[in-house]
């Protein structure tokens, strides 16, 4: 299925890992948003389920094996140009605990970073994002 211009959405998975009181952030390598710093995550696969999804789509960028908790946030990202409907994504984020593994970035991402919530602002994240990372937050507290 192609991803610029298609024919129907496209169904996206996100992590919001937090771990010892930090996000985990990263920084695309490829579009949409290419060079912003975000939530990892990607494109849901045919047959897979969402948590599976978020599980391989995080150990496939950032090296780190998590746990899905609880879903945050369902929501669409739509983009158009001319006109026409450039990217539609609908996006299923996931608050996640890291279970094992070493940061490194890979696959399509050029950076990878736990981040403190007082440092959020300095990674210029869109405002969508930084609700759902705050969420997270809140939403961690109840799991320990």
């Amino acid at each position: 299925m192609k991803r610029k211009f298609p024919n129907q959405p496209i169904v996206g998975v996100g992590g919001v890992v937090i771990h010892r009181d930090r996000v985990l952030l990263i920084r695309r390598g490829k579009e949409p948003l290419k060079g912003e710093w975000s939530i990892p995550g990607g494109m849901l696969e045919l047959g897979e389920e969402l948590t599976a999804g978020v599980r391989r789509e995080l150990k496939e960028e950032t090296g780190l094996e998590v746990e899905p908790l609880e879903c945050i946030l369902v929501f669409d990202r739509v983009t158009k140009h001319g006109g026409r409907v450039k990217y539609h994504y609908v996006i299923i984020d996931y608050l996640c605990r890291k279970k094992r593994g070493r940061l490194r970035p890979a696959s399509d991402v050029v950076d990878a970073r736990w981040v403190g919530r007082e440092d959020l602002p300095l990674y210029h994240l869109t405002e969508l994002v930084t609700t759902v990372i705050l969420r997270a937050f809140e939403m961690m507290e109840k799991w320990g």
